[in-house]
């Protein structure tokens, strides 16, 4: 007797696969499926292939080529772990329609063009394997871009910037809501089944929210910078001119002096706590023309136009530390930096991360082109402590302590 999926006279919803179709999708045999659903590793399949159950056969598939075991898979998809994958459904993509080929007559693409721009937006080359009607959107807008005379170089560099940006806020958004709902969902011993369609309701209601936030940050934020690049043109040209894609900046390395002891005292939970007040309070009290370029573990990079604003903010910084925690320690340079998919490479930049180190907690260290540059700024006093010999560094660097006057 056949199994009911495979049924031909049975009734399908209009636009529902086939058993032979979910099992092509996963990149499996149409029997191999079929030995699944017999073990109950498809939670939620009731003879019909509704979104969720295909989603399971996929995420089924991916575990298997890693290795896993049919008994593991089993035990995670009864424990509730394997719930979140009806949510892979829900942002899928339209379904693969053409081929490379056709992608680039249809936008007028060189097929290794495509493959260049899909690498430096991070998806990987199998993506262009089968290529959606979506997939065909993007290179249309991609073709239009260059087409309106942005050099590829910085086109290229813009994707790149996007694509880690955009992971960084996927990856999050999957990780918060995995600690915060999947897990206590988990922990009170909610069934498998139930999860899934929680997290998959609670999917559907927060996504379509994703885009408006990012348009509107996007909107303010690119007004922002707009006006500060105007007013670093005028600047340039009032100095030397650079070399093609450098700009002169303020650079500021900030760290948390004895951040290592304070995970040994204290544990990670106190020592995590006080990296987030930190980076808190950097990102909260920055001046109009700085911003944060990355932070890794207790360490904040920020770059800035004006070398005066940026010391005196570092000042105000390392004094207002929350009882407990550790001090800060900063170190500022002002020099040339080479500009590369939204981060700031080259010898100055070098030389301000050097700086830092040479700090202890609660010092603001600036190099002589600081000091040049901040000449007559309120309240703030440069005590020299003389020419030092930075790591990595042939010359002697001339550095200050920069502090409050009184």
């Amino acid at each position: 007797m056949p199994a009911p999926e495979d049924d031909p006279d049975r009734d399908r919803d209009a636009g529902e696969p086939t058993l032979a179709q979910v099992a092509a999708r996963a990149g499996v045999s149409a029997a191999t499926v079929r030995r699944w659903l017999k073990v109950g590793l498809v939670p939620g399949y009731k003879g019909h292939w509704t979104p969720a159950a295909t989603a399971y056969v996929r995420v089924v598939a991916r575990l298997r080529a890693r290795g896993h075991t049919l008994q593991e898979i089993k035990r995670a998809s009864d424990s509730g772990q394997l719930a979140v994958g009806p949510i892979e459904n829900l942002l899928s993509s339209s379904e693969p329609r053409y081929s490379l080929r056709e992608a680039s007559r249809a936008s007028g693409l060189d097929p290794q063009l495509i493959r260049r721009i899909y690498a430096t937006m991070g998806l990987s080359a199998g993506s262009l394997d089968a290529i959606s009607e979506e997939d065909l959107q993007i290179m249309r807008y991609a073709a239009a871009v260059l087409a309106a005379g942005i050099p590829l170089p910085a086109f290229l560099q813009l994707m790149r910037v996007y694509g880690q940006v955009i992971a960084q806020i996927a990856d999050a958004e999957v990780r918060l809501v995995h600690l915060y709902v999947h897990e206590p969902l988990m922990r009170a011993g909610v069934p498998s089944v139930e999860i899934a369609e929680e997290m998959e309701g609670l999917t559907r209601e927060v996504l379509p929210f994703a885009a408006p936030f990012m348009n509107y940050l996007h909107g303010r934020l690119l007004a922002h910078f707009v006006e500060q690049d105007m007013i670093g043109h005028m600047e340039v040209d009032l100095g030397e001119a650079l070399e093609e894609g450098r700009l002169r900046v303020a650079i500021v390395f900030a760290d948390l002096a004895g951040y290592a002891r304070l995970t040994v005292e204290r544990g990670d939970e106190a020592a995590v706590g006080a990296v987030e007040r930190f980076v808190e309070a950097v990102a909260q009290s920055l001046p109009l023309d700085a911003r944060v370029i990355k932070t890794l573990g207790d360490e904040v990079m920020v770059v800035g136009s004006d070398p005066a604003a940026l010391t005196g903010w570092a000042v105000d910084l390392a004094s207002g530390t929350a009882d407990g925690d550790p001090q800060p320690r900063i170190g500022i340079h002002y020099g040339e930096a080479l500009y590369r998919d939204g981060d700031y490479y080259g010898r100055d930049v070098n030389q301000a991360a050097r700086v830092v180190a040479r700090a202890g907690g609660g010092e603001v260290l600036v190099t002589r082109p600081v000091v040049d540059m901040a000449v007559g700024i309120d309240g703030v006093d440069f005590d020299r402590i003389g020419e030092v010999r930075l790591k990595g560094f042939s010359e002697p660097t001339e550095l200050f302590i920069a502090s409050r006057k009184g």
